[in-house]
């Protein structure tokens, strides 16, 4: 009855109804519709094979079906779901929903005998990867010419066809990507994401491993290299110049030069400052005048801000290395803020004298700029022979040679 001009599928089924033979019918390319009215069908119970294909049919079709067919064919209407738990069809083995609206696999709750599905040329985006275990009487499942959406969703379904065996018909010509625009024309068997951008638990642990090891990498860095000491330093300095904008009066004695140089030497070698350094430069012919902290320190400032008003205040900087120096922590502090000088006002400030062989080893990680100085910087060594002495103060009173205002 194929081609003709029925609309009501009710109406077809009660013309059924006293058909006791009848077996197969094609009533295929009509205006068949069915609302879901609450008017009961009533098919010959011998009608086995029934094709609707090429019809207005939509979703309630599925209210209104022979109980004992076993082939049926919904090809080409208007369906978007098969309603669970609305039709038991337990003698349907082929089901034919090609061109149609479906967005999804159809499940196996109400064809308990369901062994071959098509669902060609539909909507369906993502199908479910749980198919063949929701129907596991399925032997074929013909599902390709679909829109398939390529993403992490889409894994589960690839590997259907290896665990499946060969139950995906068509595969793998019909199986071809539509999204995204990148992956388009890309045949499903060729799509591959790693499991690391699918997983997104996996993706989490990991990220948060990266992390953690960043972390612990710059924390270690940090410690290391003394970044917590060089940032307080730094935080003491712009609070030193702060202050010194802030006091017009105290800018401008910061500002002018008032002594030779800055002596930054460790308290263990004061005695050859005291009775060597001090005495040879301060005495004599040219007289140099020098900053020495316990002398020049001013009464009610800080440590800190005491060495960094001294350092520039002072045309040079004069270091007495030695293992006692690389030991002090305030030495280190006048060695800081002495460097920072050198490079922002980019000056000749520094004067090194070694005056004990120093071995690397000593030398503290945080003390890297002193590493750095001593390997590229000319320094003066203090003689042991006294022949030799008069040469080392010559050299460093031409040094610091400057005539102050």
């Amino acid at each position: 009855l194929q081609k003709n001009k029925f609309e009501s599928l009710h109406k077809v089924s009660l013309m059924t109804s006293r058909m006791k033979s009848l077996r197969y019918l094609d009533m295929s390319n009509n205006l068949l519709r069915h609302d879901g009215a609450a008017v009961r069908c009533q098919w010959a119970e011998s009608l086995t094979e029934l094709d609707l294909s090429s019809n207005q049919l939509v979703d309630a079709v599925f209210e209104c079906l022979p109980v004992n067919v076993k082939k049926l064919s919904l090809e080409n209407n208007q369906i978007g779901n098969v309603p669970r738990g609305v039709a038991e069809l337990k003698s349907l083995e082929e089901l034919n929903l090609a061109s149609n609206r479906l967005a999804d696999l159809p499940g196996c709750s109400g064809f308990a005998s369901l062994q071959f599905l098509n669902v060609e040329t539909n909507s369906i985006l993502t199908p479910s990867a749980d198919f063949f275990q929701s129907c596991p009487r399925v032997r074929a499942l013909q599902a390709g010419h679909n829109p398939f959406k390529c993403s992490c969703e889409l894994q589960a379904f690839i590997g259907l066809e290896r665990r499946a065996g060969g139950k995906l018909f068509g595969w793998p010509a019909a199986y071809v990507c539509e999204y995204p625009e990148g992956s388009r024309g890309t045949q499903l068997k060729d799509f591959h994401l790693s499991p690391l951008a699918c997983d997104t638990t996996l993706l989490l642990v990991t990220a948060l491993l990266l992390t953690l090891v960043l972390v612990a990498a710059v924390a270690f860095l940090c410690i290391y290299l003394d970044v917590p000491w060089y940032a307080r330093m730094m935080w003491q300095w712009t609070q030193t110049k702060r202050r010194a904008r802030h006091d017009p009066a105290g800018g401008q004695g910061c500002a002018a030069l008032r002594f030779h140089a800055f002596i930054s030497y460790s308290e263990r070698d004061s005695l050859w400052v005291k009775n060597e350094l001090i005495p040879n430069l301060e005495k004599g012919e040219g007289c140099v005048q020098l900053c020495q902290h316990e002398r020049n320190f001013m009464p009610g400032k800080s440590i800190v801000e005491n060495i960094i008003n001294c350092i520039e205040k002072s045309y040079k900087s004069i270091f007495v290395l030695s293992p006692n120096f690389v030991q002090s922590e305030w030495c280190h502090y006048e060695l800081y803020f002495a460097h920072h000088k050198l490079f922002s006002e980019n000056s000749n400030s520094l004067i090194l004298i070694l005056l004990e062989p120093i071995p690397p080893y000593l030398i503290p990680a945080r003390y890297h700029k002193l590493k750095a100085l001593m390997a590229k910087r000319t320094y003066l060594e203090w003689p042991k022979e006294r022949s030799k002495r008069a040469l080392f103060w010559a050299n460093l009173r031409a040094a610091i040679s400057i005539n102050l205002p």
